[in-house]
């Protein structure tokens, strides 16, 4: 016998539901190689395809079969001795969600109590009046405002995801679930819920619900932007040119250039020259400090050819250079100049 569409239609509410245990982390991710067989196994042997967006819509009717299935546990919840009756007794019985003069004298106590902010107050009417009433999606809305003022977002979004559940055309509730969610900081979700709260009440959706979905929008583009690195992180990179945290040059491509850093030799002819002496030089000193100032003088320093060349040969034991026929390029003058504080495009920022 082959499955009715009824069943079918219920094979597809299954596979969404594993799916979505899946995806919102009920289930682990080890157990999702087990969920995708069984998705499998369900939708071969039921003969439905679950990629089929509007089978799958079909079936849930815009749902979840877990909210589906809070509605028929919320129904079924009655107080003792209801079952004893007979089947005419039954059919004379209001239905859960019915509202009798009772419960609606229970829901405006509700309300007053909401306009004068008394959310507790609003809370136990709304909940007395669904125990007359228990699946009437005004009142599970309203009390779902009234978690949501008190603080208790949790269970606002039980109670409007309930509501909607019941009646899915009830835009209000649609958007005390996005409130709810967007408390909760589930901006995703919220989402969802005010785009379904603007396909019920048509039209495009009222302003109120409009507003609600360009602010979760904003939230969601501010927590991606929130995940990517600030912009300095590449110059601060190992290995760039700038060097370590705070624009220190990197002194290791000097140092690799006069022949290594502290290589074993003392001062002296074809030596590594003595750092400390060097930075008691008042003229060096301005320099190092010019160069922590201006990192950028480091790549200019090290792309000259005549200070490279310079470099080799001290690095190789050929002693140190005639400053003053090196003073003669024009570059190197300029460059020293900058060095000494003279000018330089590093300091023209500093204000008089």
């Amino acid at each position: 016998m082959a499955p009715t569409e009824s069943k079918k239609r219920l094979a597809l509410a299954i596979i969404d539901f594993l799916g979505a245990s899946v995806k919102d982390g009920t289930l682990t991710a080890d157990d999702a190689e087990s969920i995708e067989i069984a998705q499998s196994c369900i939708a071969d042997t039921f003969k439905v395809d679950p990629s089929d967006e509007a089978a799958v819509k079909d079936a849930l009717g815009g749902q979840s079969l877990a909210s589906i299935y809070s509605v028929y546990e919320k129904l079924r919840q009655k107080p003792s001795g209801e079952s004893a009756g007979s089947a005419s007794q039954e059919s004379q019985k209001p239905q859960a969600g019915a509202p009798t003069p009772e419960s609606d004298k229970l829901k405006s106590e509700g309300n007053a109590a909401m306009a004068r902010k008394d959310y507790n107050a609003a809370i136990d009417s709304y909940t007395k009046a669904l125990a007359v009433a228990s699946a009437n999606p005004i009142y599970l809305s309203n009390r779902a405002a009234a978690y949501s003022a008190s603080g208790q977002h949790e269970k606002a979004a039980e109670d409007a995801e309930l509501a909607t559940t019941v009646d899915p055309k009830y835009s209000k509730a649609w958007s005390r679930l996005g409130l709810a969610r967007f408390d909760m900081a589930d901006y995703k979700g919220a989402k969802e819920a005010y785009e379904q709260g603007i396909e019920a009440e048509g039209n495009g959706g009222s302003d109120a619900m409009k507003r609600g979905l360009e602010t979760t929008k904003r939230k969601i583009e501010e927590a991606s932007r929130g995940t990517e690195p600030p912009a300095d992180a590449v110059d601060d990179a190992p290995g760039a040119s700038r060097g370590g945290a705070g624009g220190m040059p990197d002194l290791s491509s000097l140092a690799s250039m006069l022949g290594g850093a502290g290589g074993g030799q003392g001062g002296g002819a074809g030596g590594m020259p003595d750092l400390s002496s060097i930075m008691n030089n008042p003229m060096f000193s301005s320099m190092a400090q010019n160069l922590m100032s201006n990192p950028d003088m480091m790549n200019n320093l090290m792309s000259n050819p005549r200070l490279r060349q310079m470099a080799e040969n001290f690095g190789q034991g050929g002693g140190m250079p005639d400053m003053s026929q090196l003073m003669n390029d024009p570059n190197l003058a300029d460059m020293a100049k900058n060095f000494m504080g003279g000018g330089g495009a590093g300091r023209g920022g500093q204000g008089q």
